[in-house]
């Protein structure tokens, strides 16, 4: 078992989610944050006054899977979220010890479904 992690533009989420759908992945929890990478953000100026803005919008999707959805998983947000520029985002994949399904007490890959 694995935990996914993708950090990717916001506004690739429906080019991503649609992506994991035809792999038949559809179980996923999503957030937004802030964050600053290689693209170092950019300065803007408001009312005559220059502010720097080094944290800029990213969303992160978190998809927990069974062995054999690891590689679609990770395809499918690549071929989703890539665009071929600097800020694309990052994948980040997690040894899972154990999951437990709190409704009916499932543990193991049963409770991941």
């Amino acid at each position: 078992m694995k935990l996914i992690t993708a950090v990717i533009q916001p506004y690739k989420l429906k080019d991503v989610k649609a992506a994991l759908m035809k792999a038949g992945v559809t179980k996923m929890t999503v957030t937004t944050a802030l964050g600053a990478g290689q693209q170092k953000g950019y300065s803007e100026t408001y009312r005559g006054v220059i502010h720097e803005v080094n944290l800029l919008k990213k969303t992160v999707i978190e998809i927990a899977v069974n062995e054999d959805y690891v590689e679609p998983t990770i395809n499918a947000i690549i071929e989703g979220a890539r665009t071929g520029n600097i800020g694309d985002g990052k994948i980040f994949i997690t040894e899972l010890v154990d999951v437990i399904r709190i409704r009916t007490g499932e543990r193991g890959s049963e409770a991941i479904g």
